[in-house]
């Protein structure tokens, strides 16, 4: 409580009631005597095939680099092993073009002796929004059926009402439940608030209880206190997921191990700390010939971690600019994951100085929003609302569609009280949601099924496709060509007129998105060729890189070649340049087109949404008038100096 009121500036509160252990011990004597605890083995889940990855390579493994060390894994004796759920799902399908359910199937076959875990979002599911019972009820039973033994649910509001219905059915499909409670820090939240949430997931019937601490906030103290708080509250063993960004997750597990914990997710040393976990040879190797030694070896752990090492260096490209301790997160409580979203989100619009402006304006958000923990989708739809309130200049002045849903309470009911002036400006006269969100939203699977008939045929298909409706009809289309999208190339903006024309020289800078991640590639010099093959200087995102080629027909690189008429090359769009001309205020995906020409308008309705950092945004009219001109379709990218929507 000192700690939290040094960085909240609150005023001092009475002390805890229960003390810690070792208060009162006189000096010199030990504060914990290890040697008297009763034996307990420690359980260990390893995480490296879905949250480390997720946490230090933006999600991007693929399943060909987690086979080959499958059956190493499967020896282990972990208590389980993280692989599937959070973000893999929409990153194999938006980013990877790999099926995430072909990717459970196979790596079931491969562990056959390990119990494979997922995080599921409770009635989010792997999505940023809430889903009918249907779904969901769907989805649990074809995960378990797919592989999934343990289920780890948690609400980002700790809405429990969100939770029950998942974990109702993960207990009628034979499953293992582990309710999570998302750990925060804030004015509304306490470790007997916690407490008090752990019971009410036990009576729910969970089988053991997580304290999911998704931001590393967890301090040593606190943590050996709420498990001792914890376990002499409820009956079910307690697991602890911490995150490395703060440089407290060693400390804290072996406190929290101390007071009484029974499980700990640890990820292998390669794709530990960070914003990632602790690392799984050293908690083991601390534990060793103590009462609470995992049991175990030491020795198997070395191919596996080779292994990583070897996987990591083929990811360099993803790797968070954040990485090492990040102390400022005891003060922002941004999640680090958060942090690299917010860090390329600003980069794309070349606006990464506005950094600091963003991280200021998100504790802000957060309280007008009543403290949501930050994880997603909670820390999404705080993240993007913050970046709009700074890159348009003026706070809610573009109110994102789940900022809305948000303050309408469609995902649940908020840990405090809201801004009751940001409330009415994004909901206006709308009457908020009193009850379980997900009783208000109808059935969706017969009429997808339906809506898919001819097309797909499986029931993992049709839940993609309820998930990720734009992303996984794409991918359905590509992969019933039998190949992947083709890369789309295009000289950037800037480049200018060309010179010299009748040359035909080649453009040296260009835009190239493959499987929806976008890179600025530019030529910036050859070497000499030597035995057939060229070393060509490339700078990839302004990261030099050097290739061999072997050229079948050389051009001479320098000028970019002049767009003929009608050349994709030529800008769709004219620039903004009239107070009707309609901008999106962020580069993103055209989601919904919601006016046509000739349609009356006024100022601040919405004509488009936009997908961006994973959220819906409205975009809205600038004027009152007439719509003259549509200049987008669904599903096309967007820049934010294009003119989207013409009024007059």
């Amino acid at each position: 409580m000192k700690r939290e009121r040094i960085l909240k500036g609150k005023k001092p509160q009475p002390p805890r009631k229960e003390k810690p252990a070792w208060v009162g011990k006189k000096a010199g004597a030990p504060p914990l005597d290890i040697e008297a605890a009763p034996p307990k083995r420690l359980l260990i889940t390893d995480v490296a095939l879905r949250d480390g990855h997720q946490s230090l390579l933006a999600t991007r493994m693929r399943t060909e680099d987690m086979l080959p060390i499958a059956e190493k894994l499967d020896r282990v004796g972990y208590w389980s092993l993280e692989v599937w759920g959070g973000a893999t799902f929409d990153t194999c399908l938006r980013f990877l073009k790999e099926d995430p359910w072909e990717r459970l199937r196979a790596l079931r076959a491969a562990m056959p002796n390990t119990k494979l875990q997922m995080l599921l979002r409770g009635q989010n599911i792997v999505g940023y929004r809430h889903y009918p019972d249907d779904v969901l009820d769907r989805f649990i039973e074809r995960a378990a059926f797919n592989g999934i033994d343990v289920f780890r649910i948690f609400d980002a509001l700790n809405d429990v009402r969100n939770m029950e219905r998942a974990m109702q059915t993960a207990k009628a499909c034979g499953r293992h439940v582990e309710a999570a409670l998302c750990y925060t820090l804030s004015p509304v939240h306490s470790l007997d608030r916690f407490v008090a949430l752990a019971r009410q997931l036990e009576d729910l019937g969970t089988d053991t209880l997580c304290i999911k601490d998704m931001a590393g906030l967890l301090a040593p103290m606190d943590a050996y206190l709420l498990v001792k708080k914890l376990k002499a509250a409820v009956r079910v063993p307690i697991h602890l997921h911490t995150h490395y960004t703060s440089g407290m997750a060693s400390m804290s597990a072996l406190m929290a191990i101390l007071g009484g914990l029974d499980m700990l997710d640890t990820a292998i040393s390669p794709l530990a700390g960070g914003t990632s976990h602790p690392p799984t040879e050293t908690l083991v190797a601390a534990l060793r010939n103590t009462p609470y030694d995992t049991g175990l070896d030491l020795p198997t752990f070395v191919p596996i971690s080779e292994h990583f090492r070897e996987v990591r260096r083929k990811y360099h490209q993803f790797e968070s600019d954040f990485t090492g301790v990040d102390a400022e997160i005891l003060i922002s409580q941004i999640p680090g994951g958060m942090l690299s979203n917010l860090a390329a989100q600003l980069a794309e619009q070349k606006a990464l100085d506005k950094m600091k402006q963003v991280l200021e304006e998100v504790p802000q958000v957060r309280k007008d929003m009543g403290y949501p923990p930050l994880v997603t989708p909670t820390s999404q739809i705080v993240g993007t609302q913050a970046t709009l309130n700074v890159m348009t200049g003026e706070r809610y002045k573009v109110i994102t569609n789940e900022t809305k849903n948000y303050f309408l309470g469609l995902y649940g009911r908020p840990p405090g009280p809201l801004d009751p002036d940001v409330a009415a400006r994004a909901i206006g006269d709308e009457e908020p949601v009193k009850g379980r969100p997900a009783d208000r939203l109808e059935p969706e699977l017969e009429r997808i099924t339906q809506e898919l008939s001819g097309v797909v045929t499986s029931p993992e298909d049709q839940l993609s496709f309820a998930l990720f409706p734009a992303i996984a009809r794409e991918f359905f289309d590509e992969r019933a060509r039998g190949e992947l999208k083709p890369e789309q190339l295009e000289p950037p903006p800037e480049a200018g007129p060309a010179v010299a024309h009748e040359l035909h020289l080649a453009p040296v800078e260009f835009n190239v998105t493959v499987h929806g991640e976008s890179y600025h590639i530019r030529v910036s010099g050859s070497g000499r060729k030597k035995e057939g093959r060229k070393p060509y200087y490339i700078r990839v995102n302004d990261k030099l890189e050097e290739v061999h080629l072997e050229p079948i027909h050389e051009v001479l690189a320098g000028v970019p070649e002049a767009p003929e008429t009608g050349s994709p090359n030529v800008p769709k769009r004219p620039k903004p340049a009239k107070p009707g001309d309609v901008a999106s205020p962020m580069p993103g995906r055209v989601v919904k087109v919601l006016v046509a020409k000739g349609d009356r308008v006024r100022a601040g309705d919405p004509v488009l949404i936009i997908e961006a950092m994973k959220m819906e945004s409205r975009v809205p009219a600038s004027v009152d008038g007439t719509v003259v001109a549509v200049y987008v379709t669904e599903g096309e990218d967007v820049k934010t100096d294009e003119t989207l929507v013409q009024l007059e």
